[in-house]
């Protein structure tokens, strides 16, 4: 059995994007690209319809391009466990409302025993500051947090991102 992967908006948004003019974001799209082109297949994607719906917004062109990557990719359902589980994220993490996404994503993840959550959010999500609180939040729940992290440390030792 593979592990799973919950695919969170960002992922989606860099490996459609246009390349960046900035130096870090290219290289961040980059390495999602050889992620997603050389990497996925070693794992079960999953996400959720918060993700099609954070990805639907904005430029219908780059929206669309958003959800053809989407269309495969089993979406999780987002029940009662997973709602309260994002409050208690929100609260413990002190979100604003405009991050209660992120919150949802964590809960989704967890609540599925997805193994790991990938993103590019280093704010609210990939932050080792905030590691602690939502592994705590989701434990107190009932539930493992899963291993959040980027592309980047998801790529094995021998890959070459170069």
């Amino acid at each position: 059995m593979k592990p799973t992967v919950y695919i969170e908006t960002t992922i989606i948004s860099y490996l459609t994007a246009w390349r960046s003019p900035q130096l870090v974001m290219a290289a961040n799209q980059e390495v999602t690209r050889v992620w997603w082109d050389d990497h996925r297949d070693a794992y079960d994607l999953v996400a959720s319809q918060s993700v099609v719906d954070e990805a639907s917004a904005g430029d219908r062109e780059a929206a669309k391009r958003r959800r053809v990557i989407l269309m495969n990719v089993p979406l999780l359902t987002i029940n009662a466990e997973c709602l309260t589980l994002a409050e208690q994220l929100v609260k413990d993490l002190s979100l604003p409302a405009k991050a209660e996404m992120d919150a949802l994503h964590i809960a989704i993840a967890s609540v599925h025993e997805v193994d790991y959550l990938l993103t590019w959010n280093c704010r609210h999500i990939a932050n080792a500051n905030l590691r602690h609180i939502i592994e705590a939040a989701c434990i107190t729940a009932g539930f493992v947090a899963p291993t959040i992290c980027t592309p980047l440390e998801l790529i094995d030792g021998d890959a070459d991102v170069s």
